[in-house]
């Protein structure tokens, strides 16, 4: 019977194992761009690894030339050796500045590819992923991808190039040691590759712990003040300890057999040379090879082996790379629920703001077995106020959602202007929509750069004047440093209000043919209420204004009340009309409104 699956951090199944290191093979795309700096650098690599060949052969003349009476031939060999010793200094800065840029130049590149494709995620993507998951992968993985592309892989090769022109000399200076040294060479390939697979697998998990951890820490700083305020510090300290000492433990597990790989490997490289050594110096007793020799094919002998240990050292940390691209191109290569089609239609223009819904079947991707929307048709003229009401979960925010195709319903079809949004770029359809969400977004920027987030070229006077018709023109200006005072991260230095009246500021200075609004009042006290529905009354005029509700009273003057129940339509009209009807419309009024006020 096959073994269950073993579960990851993220709760997916393990994924398919490794593909070793074909899946470094996903780099070349990002470095063929440099391909002359790659070959400066391969070129820079080359000539310092003949040039380290060279030396033994320098210092082979030196040694069997000690007794000499040509003391000026002597003077040249240490001349000539010290000239070698300069090449080699010059070629190997040469290189590493090389390698270096190359690596800084492809992780940028990686990172900024990544992060393209992340950002225009659909939200079904995020169902799956944590935020902070994708940030690790962004930074730590690109990290690893760094350090080889900049480090080991340039080391491994010179290490590679070391140890074939090493091994080839040594069997010129004597076959009969290089012979014996071969032998040893299956000793030390057979603990690599069997201990490297291990170490191939545990270093995928390790990066997957790590992901984890940074995705746990990111969603409980994200919400440090619902934690403090439930005094949860204590459960969330345990919580990311257990992640972050789960992730140790592999990382234990993965150090203890690479210095397992190292004992065994370090061992037999240098009892080998002892032992090549101690042979050697018997025929240099005996006759049989020059003092200079037996020098210049220990030095080879060194240098080959301490390239097979480097070689040792780099495959573990090529493994990391490995499993860190492998995540990496998981993220390049996810497919994504919401595509935009290859040649988009274009909007009739001006854009109208009619919009249709017509046998709209929708259940998100996280909750396949609850139907968030069941056969909603709606067809709403351009320029018509409606307005979406109905308990919690009834399909409200739904439909802005579909109207913005963060989803695509499974079957019906949303349209804008007669045209299927599936027809339609996300850019194209969404430059006509303004959105004020039930939880107003507020980047680390200043107030005028968050307002103007709404329409990037827009004038400081537009700004200010957005703000003015939000009501937000006035804690504004009362900010240390008015419109250029800094927001903190999420906006800390607000209050709930202050950023919902950002948000609407935002929309405003969109000015777009169709706005939604998502509980856009929700956060606001009476007074900016009044200020802003008289805003977004004026607003509304001529444009297509979707809103969202739970307090009647911001709705009552809408052109259409549309009332959702287990995403259903489940009646429309205006608000006297539905009042006058009864049924959930009107339990939800007399609910809202006090005994001594006239309902309708």
């Amino acid at each position: 019977m096959a073994a269950a699956p073993h579960p990851t951090p993220n709760g997916n199944v393990e994924r398919e194992k490794s593909r070793r290191f074909g899946s470094l093979r996903a780099l070349l795309p990002f470095m063929m761009p440099y391909r002359w700096l790659m070959l400066a650098a391969g070129i820079a690599l080359f000539s310092t690894a003949m040039v380290s060949l060279a030396m033994p052969l320098a210092v082979r003349r030196v040694v069997d030339n000690f007794d000499t009476a040509d003391v000026h031939l002597l003077d040249q060999y240490f001349l000539a050796a010290l000239a070698v010793a300069g090449l080699l200094a010059l070629g190997t800065a040469l290189r590493f500045a090389l390698v270096t840029r190359l690596g800084e130049r492809v992780v940028a590149d990686i990172r900024m590819a990544v992060f393209d494709r992340v950002i225009g995620m659909s939200p079904a993507f995020y169902e799956r992923i944590l935020t902070g998951e994708v940030l690790s992968r962004i930074t730590t993985d690109t990290t690893l991808i760094q350090s080889v592309i900049g480090s080991s892989v340039s080391i491994a090769l010179r290490n590679l190039l070391i140890f074939i022109g090493g091994l080839g000399l040594m069997l010129l200076t004597s076959a009969k040691l290089a012979g014996l040294v071969l032998l040893i060479v299956p000793a030390v390939v057979v603990p690599i590759l069997t201990l490297g697979r291990r170490m191939r697998k545990l270093s995928r998990e390790t990066q997957d712990w790590i992901a984890a951890s940074s995705g746990n820490a990111s969603e409980s700083l994200s919400a440090v003040q619902t934690v403090q305020a439930f005094s949860h510090e204590t459960a969330s300290r345990e919580q990311f300890a257990t992640i972050t000492e789960a992730s140790f433990d592999k990382a234990k597990e993965r150090i203890k057999i690479r210095a397992y790989m190292t004992v065994i490997v370090i061992f037999l490289v240098f009892s080998g040379v002892v032992g090549v050594l101690w042979i050697g110096a018997r025929d240099v007793r005996g006759g049989d090879m020059t003092a200079g020799s037996l020098v210049q094919f220990v030095i080879y002998a060194v240098m080959v082996s301490g390239a097979v240990a480097a070689l040792s050292e780099i495959w573990s940390e090529l493994q990391r790379a490995a499993g860190a691209t492998e995540r990496l191109v998981e993220l390049l290569q996810t497919d994504d629920t919401v595509l935009d089609p290859e040649a988009g239609e274009r909007l009739p223009q001006p854009v109208r703001g009619e919009i249709g819904f017509e046998a709209v079947q929708f259940t998100y991707p996280a909750r396949p077995d609850v139907v968030a929307l069941e056969g909603v048709t709606l067809d709403i003229k351009p320029g018509e106020t409606v307005a979406f009401v109905g308990p919690s979960g009834a399909g409200k925010t739904t439909i802005i959602q579909l109207l913005l195709r963060f989803y695509d319903p499974q079957s019906g079809r949303v349209t804008l202007d007669g045209v299927d949004l599936r027809d339609l770029t996300r850019a194209e359809f969404r430059a006509a929509i303004a959105l004020v969400p039930q939880d107003p977004i507020i980047f680390a920027a200043t107030a005028a750069e968050n307002i103007r987030f709404g329409r990037p070229d827009a004038s400081d006077a537009e700004v200010e004047g957005a703000a003015q018709a939000a009501a937000a023109h006035e804690f504004i200006t009362a900010l240390p440093e008015g419109y250029d005072s800094y927001l903190g991260e999420r906006g800390v230095m607000l209050s709930g209000g202050q950023k919902q009246r950002i948000a609407i500021a935002r929309a405003i200075l969109r000015d777009a043919p169709v706005l939604l609004l998502d509980e856009a009042t929700s956060a606001l006290d009476a007074e900016s209420e009044r200020a802003v529905q008289e805003a977004v009354d004026i607003l509304s005029q001529n444009r297509t204004t979707l809103i969202v509700a739970h307090r009647l009273a911001t709705v009552k003057k809408a052109d259409r009340i549309v009332v959702l129940d287990k995403g259903q339509v489940v009646a429309t009209g205006t608000h006297d009309e539905l009042v006058a009807k009864g049924g959930l419309y009107a339990r939800l009024a007399r609910l809202q409104f006090t005994d001594g006020m006239q309902v309708s």
